[in-house]
């Protein structure tokens, strides 16, 4: 480690900044009589940078262990759905059985995250996930069968889907009784590691398929607005009338025409 006699205040700060935090207690031995601002400043900083870093790993390990908690040592599917309030574009489920380790630091509900980190951590749990299953119910479907024989729909084909066998299967929200193993957590996106990983993967599938029809139809905002009823796209909607992809059901409060496409 460079001697403190010979450098300068910017540079201890630089180094102070960038330590982990095994690196961190030998530091502030070495600098903790520093009288320069600078330097007392790093630590301080470098203390709360830590702490954050601390208590986010507890955040992510307190996931897996309440999995563990709820579905055991065998396989483990986490089970999600993305779409249920959209009125227009597919409802998703994503089905993932996500293993102990390695560990997919910032899992977290994908609501908590930029769409860039979503990507990020998607790509990361189709690499470790020891399966994956995906559905989609059309919105013709939807309208024909409605939202809850639907999502159940969705649940058992995405789960069929990963072509395994789960010891346990932990689905987000209230029960929808669509596997023998299945237990329920409200809110089970923002605690439970499984669920939190097919909510990203739910996600990240159907944005990328919203994207997709908004080179289709332009008009209608859906690569900013997904599918949901956002103020463009109810304004385009009764401009416009409605196109393949939109629930009929869902939107008889914008529109009373037929569909136009």
């Amino acid at each position: 480690m460079p001697d403190a006699g010979n450098m300068r205040a910017k540079e201890i700060a630089a180094l102070i900044a960038s330590a982990s935090q095994e690196e961190l207690p030998e530091l502030e031995r070495r600098y903790a009589d520093d009288p320069r601002r600078q330097v007392r400043d790093a630590l301080a900083r470098a203390h709360r940078r830590l702490d954050r870093d601390q208590a986010e790993r507890d955040r992510v390990l307190g996931m897996y262990e309440a999995q563990r908690e709820l579905g055991g040592d065998g396989i483990v599917v986490g089970v999600d759905e993305v779409g249920r309030g959209a009125v227009a574009g597919p409802l998703t489920v994503a089905a993932v059985a996500l293993p102990y380790r390695p560990v997919v630091w910032g899992i977290n509900d994908s609501k908590q995250l930029s769409p860039a980190r979503r990507e990020q951590l998607a790509a990361q749990i189709e690499e470790i996930a020891i399966a994956t299953g995906i559905a989609h119910v059309p919105p013709e479907q939807i309208d024909s069968v409605g939202m809850a024989a639907a999502l159940r729909l969705a649940m058992k084909e995405a789960i069929a889907n990963t072509g395994v066998e789960p010891d346990s299967v932990l689905i987000d929200g209230n029960p929808v009784r669509v596997h023998p193993r299945e237990t329920n957590v409200v809110k089970g996106d923002a605690t439970i590691a499984c669920i939190a990983a097919a909510s990203i993967v739910a996600k990240v599938m159907r944005d990328a398929l919203m994207v997709g029809y908004d080179a289709v139809y332009p008009q209608y905002h859906f690569a900013a607005c997904k599918g949901y009823a956002s103020a463009d796209h109810v304004e385009a909607i009764r401009a416009h009338g409605l196109s393949e992809i939109h629930r009929v059901s869902f939107c008889g409060n914008f529109v009373e025409t037929p569909r136009l496409f």
